[in-house]
């Protein structure tokens, strides 16, 4: 190489270099900022889940694995034999199985509600969009009251079928495994319908009349033209709706009065009533770990249904 071809590379790598140099300086303030305001908390959370709980709340500066023990096991406070934590895996258990029942209830009411709303003319798609996003305009807390307003002993449900005479006595729904599903139904469910609604809108509906004049019944049209278009849309609904739900808190405490309780109530209960830290700590770490699997499932989705298309 000569000598003037060599020294433009020099400069057009020196000059390369400082840009790189230049823009991470740029970003050094908002990354500063994000490692202190997100990855400092849960550094310090991940660090006091191998440490040993405080007498009164708080930790001692002493390293054990005892809380990541405890998690699925328990110690017998005579004989020091090992068993499995039954009241965690119960709640453990009882988190996954409403998460998924809220993800599938929101399934079936979201996509006819996503479907209807992308068959509409154009103005009126823009009328039913707002009306889905307005919950999102009032505090969760006053949504979860407004539910509980309706399924309670005296709510606007027992009242009416009482008033019919369908019923004599109240339906005891609240604080219940059935109330928390509706409550959670009902708060979720927007994160749902608009997914479905930005994947039905991209279909075209000629390929359906092409099922439909190849003799294809309706659930042949569903099941080969029109599920794998929305797929990404499903997928990425049932993530939104699933995450949050998993790690519920507010929704179990009031619909379920308590009793109900879902790991982000039983999280919640650690570092206060029960003043184990350490096990608390834990259990957040479990259950980010549980939503970035999820996640990661979903790019993983995500990728190859971009990659079929």
């Amino acid at each position: 190489m000569a000598p003037a071809a060599r020294e433009s590379v020099n400069l057009e790598a020196d000059a390369e270099r400082k840009r790189v140099r230049r823009n991470w300086l740029l970003t050094l303030p908002a990354l500063t900022l994000l490692v202190i305001g997100a990855a400092g908390p849960l550094l310090i959370v991940l660090c006091y889940s191998f440490l040993k709980p405080g007498d009164f709340s708080g930790v001692i500066w002493e390293p054990t694995l005892n809380a990541w023990f405890q998690i699925l096991f328990s110690r017998d406070i005579f004989d020091d034999t090992v068993g499995l934590a039954d009241a965690h895996l119960t709640i453990f258990w009882r988190s996954v199985r409403l998460s998924l029942m809220t993800t599938v209830v929101s399934i079936l009411l979201g996509l006819p509600a996503a479907y209807f709303i992308a068959t509409r003319p154009g103005r009126q798609r823009s009328f039913w969009l707002f009306m889905i996003t307005i919950p999102f305009w009032t505090n969760l807390l006053i949504r979860t009251f407004a539910i509980l307003e309706i399924i309670r002993n005296e709510g606007l449900l027992n009242t009416s079928l009482r008033a019919m005479g369908v019923i004599s006595e109240p339906i005891q729904i609240l604080y219940t495994d059935t109330a928390v599903l509706i409550g959670m139904s009902y708060v979720y469910l927007p994160l749902m319908v608009l997914p479905l609604y930005a994947a039905i809108e991209r279909l075209d509906f000629r390929l359906v009349e092409a099922g439909y004049d190849l003799y294809a019944n309706r659930w042949q049209v569903l099941r080969r033209i029109i599920f794998p278009i929305i797929k990404p849309g499903l997928v990425a609904g049932s993530i939104l709706v699933f995450v949050p739900s998993l790690g519920a808190y507010v929704t179990p405490r009031v619909l379920g009065g308590g009793k109900n309780m879902m790991i982000g109530n039983f999280i919640e209960l650690q570092f206060g009533q029960g003043r184990n830290w350490p096990l608390g700590s834990s259990l957040s770490i479990l259950l980010l770990l549980v939503v970035m699997v999820a996640l990661l499932l979903y790019v993983r989705a995500a990728n190859r249904g971009q990659a079929d298309g």
